[in-house]
């Protein structure tokens, strides 16, 4: 495993979107960020005295609405891991930033701290879709923070959501072709799903939200990609597109399956330690992680040692959202463990995986990407240690 990354959770938004699920928070008396940094300050460094001697190759900011940091705040975080370990010279420094909280200045004082790249959550390009999405910004301030991120950062990229309550086709065709205008580097195109103990979800089982059924979602997906492709944008993964060289880097060290640190309110790291290969994660209330980081030196609840077999399994189901593939031959290095290709002729047959022509890769054809969850398990069932 060559590459190494660090994911920094920053859990605070200023609203809560009804489709969300991950670990954000809403705290409207605001919150101690001077103390809450020095909790990640100290967070930093416990990983560092047990991985010295790694090497950053990308760092990224996430959340909830890390635009919400003060930019003193990234720079101090930044030269925390900056004098723990070395950091390539190429390394990428992502923020994920909302519209409602880009100004020109705050995105100035961000580049001045190093970060290079910026991802946008822009989800619609319609006011009316906007609002229902429980998004705080319009559609012209979601481009003019796009222009802001243009001109402070050499890379960026932002986000949209599909297949939402009833959209079109036609409207997602027209919408993404605006999008597409922007000529950004990289976007990241997701089908709206309907996660569990949301909003959305309560909507959905009272019978007041209806999504495209699964048929027309598929037609949504391929509609994606063809304009995608059309506009020089491939998908390099399932919901995610790029131009040659300006894929998300430390997305690809989560698909290619190397190692991340997770620091902050709920995040998730894959670390190597004294040996072995681990799964953590911190706790997700902000509150609570700050007493234990101020306890422990770190918010982990969670570290589960991952054994070949495991390890397998999670190289697969990342390794095949990627349009290059699983390195088969990797995957049997790190974990013993290989696929039986006999077991696999009927899904090739069926045009869903493919092998490269030197039988070191293997692929989900666009007809299996649209199917990849099943796919997947037919693919473990066939992994036979050596």
């Amino acid at each position: 495993m060559s590459d190494f990354g660090i994911y920094v959770h920053w859990p605070f938004c200023a609203s809560k979107c009804p489709y969300c699920d991950f670990n954000s928070h809403v705290r409207a008396a605001g919150i101690d960020e001077a103390r809450f940094l020095k909790a990640y300050l100290r967070e930093l460094e416990w990983h560092a005295e047990r991985m010295p001697h790694e090497k950053v190759r990308s760092i990224f900011f996430g959340g909830g609405t890390p635009s919400l940091m003060a930019p003193k705040t990234v720079e101090t975080i930044l030269a925390a891991i900056a004098g723990h370990w070395a950091v390539d010279a190429n390394v990428e420094i992502t923020l994920e930033a909302n519209p409602t909280s880009v100004e020109a200045e705050r995105f100035q004082g961000y580049a001045r701290a190093g970060v290079n790249r910026v991802s946008l959550g822009v989800q619609a390009l319609n006011d009316p879709d906007l609002k229902a999405l429980g998004r705080l910004h319009n559609v012209a301030e979601a481009m003019q923070a796009l222009d802001i991120a243009e001109e402070n950062f050499a890379r960026y990229s932002f986000d949209l959501i599909y297949a939402r309550p009833k959209q079109t086709i036609k409207e997602w065709e027209k919408e993404l072709g605006e999008a597409l205008k922007r000529n950004a580097g990289h976007m990241s195109l997701y089908q709206l799903t309907i996660e569990p103990e949301t909003p959305f979800w309560a909507l959905q089982e009272a019978g007041k939200l209806h999504i495209p059924a699964p048929v027309l979602g598929e037609q949504f997906y391929e509609v994606t990609q063809e304009l995608c492709e059309a506009h020089g944008l491939p998908a390099y993964e399932i919901s995610n597109h790029a131009r040659l060289g300006e894929e998300c880097r430390h997305n690809l060290i989560y698909w290619q399956y190397d190692r991340y640190a997770g620091i902050g309110p709920g995040a998730h790291g894959r670390i190597s330690m004294e040996g072995s290969h681990f799964a953590s994660s911190t706790e997700r209330n902000p509150e609570a992680w700050l007493d234990i980081v101020e306890t422990n030196a770190h918010g982990i609840i969670e570290r589960e040692a991952i054994n070949n077999r495991q390890m397998a399994d999670e190289m697969l189901l990342m390794g095949l959202r990627l349009s290059g593939g699983l390195d088969l031959q990797r995957m049997n290095a790190l974990t013993g463990y290989h696929v039986d290709p006999s077991n696999l002729q009927g899904l090739i047959d069926d045009g869903l995986i493919a092998f490269s022509d030197d039988a070191t890769r293997l692929y989900a054809t666009p007809k299996g990407r649209v199917l990849l969850n099943g796919v997947i398990l037919s693919v473990s069932e066939s992994l036979r240690e050596n």
